[in-house]
């Protein structure tokens, strides 16, 4: 009967030891607006699937895609009071609220992606700076392609677009719609074929990914390869769930976010090459501008770039130099 006891007990103090020293499992959502098949979202998938190996399972993030758990607009606001643990947004949509944020939406100051990258890192700093003061936390950023112009009708210069329904998703595009004489309509990607089926949108300039993904060549006709600018994501985490997280933890979540930074900007570009002979193969004419809708673009460029530095102010001076130090 000693025996028993004694062997009972030793059982039991193995089972106190291990628990003790097992590590208890932290379980994120994060939020993001984009669909399942969308290469933003393939991205955070292999992400979060790096996250939970890295960390031998001890945090677990759940990507709620497709505007599933928050609606673009909400998602930052949703990670910064604590409603998700990490959400994805599009930078260039929160320009009125820090101009920083609308740097790479700028038109024509990065057309190239060793361009965009280099911009990225002058930006990267005051970015951090910000997301930190907002409670917010940068894990990595991701750019789309390169922004082109669909039309249902071709245009060889600006005034070709005046009056035209424009889809805007940024004060940047908001105010191109202005300089150029059309009627600027605030539509979200979820909403985007149903606004183009109605009627509501006939142009609009997004990246040939959003092209494709929404089938755009069912409803318009043009596709212009301006290459206007490269706007990213940014895929951020609570700061005070981040902190919460042990130095492990942490290390494999910096780990698995420097993995999804470096296949996303890769993947980007694969995706623009395909998105476009997507488009091409469903009808879509792919177009180079002519040299009057360059010009034009470029003087409509000019007075964005001119009007953002203004309000930007010093730290937007302290970015432009840096990125044009790095050039």
């Amino acid at each position: 009967m000693k025996r028993r006891t004694l062997l009972a007990a030793a059982t039991l103090a193995a089972s106190l030891g291990l628990a003790a020293g097992a590590q208890a499992q932290t379980k994120w959502d994060l939020a993001s607006a984009y669909p399942a098949f969308n290469f933003h979202s393939q991205n955070l998938v292999q992400f979060t699937k790096d996250v939970d190996e890295a960390s031998n399972g001890v945090l677990k993030i759940t990507a709620h895609t497709g505007a599933s758990l928050f609606k673009a607009p909400e998602i930052k606001r949703a990670v910064q009071g604590g409603q998700a643990q990490a959400g994805e947004f599009f930078m260039v949509s929160f320009q009125n609220e820090w101009p920083i944020f609308g740097a790479d939406g700028l038109p024509f100051l990065a057309s190239s992606y060793e361009d965009a990258f280099k911009l990225y890192q002058a930006q990267k700093p005051l970015l951090e700076k910000k997301l930190d003061q907002q409670g917010m936390v940068l894990l990595y950023s991701v750019p789309w392609p390169p922004q082109g112009i669909y039309t249902k009708k071709p245009i060889n210069s600006a005034a070709d677009l005046k009056g035209l329904k424009w889809r805007v998703y940024s004060p940047t595009t908001a105010r191109i719609g202005e300089l150029v004489g059309a009627q600027p309509a605030t539509i979200q990607e979820a909403e985007l074929s149903q606004a183009l089926a109605t009627g509501v949108v006939e142009g609009l300039i997004t990246s040939s990914a959003t092209g494709a993904d929404n089938k755009l060549y069912e409803n318009l006709s043009y596709y212009y390869n301006v290459q206007a600018w490269i706007p990213k994501n940014a895929v951020v985490a609570n700061k005070r769930a981040f902190n919460a997280l042990d130095d492990a933890a942490k290390e494999a979540l910096r780990k698995a976010a420097a993995a999804a930074e470096e296949r996303g900007w890769k993947e980007s570009q694969a995706v623009d090459a395909k998105s476009i002979e997507t488009m091409r193969a469903n009808g879509m004419k792919i177009e180079e501008p002519s040299e009057q809708l360059k010009a034009d673009l470029a003087k409509v460029g000019e007075t964005v770039l001119k009007e953002w530095s203004d309000k930007a102010g010093a730290e937007g001076k302290e970015m432009l130099d840096a990125y044009q130090a790095s050039k």
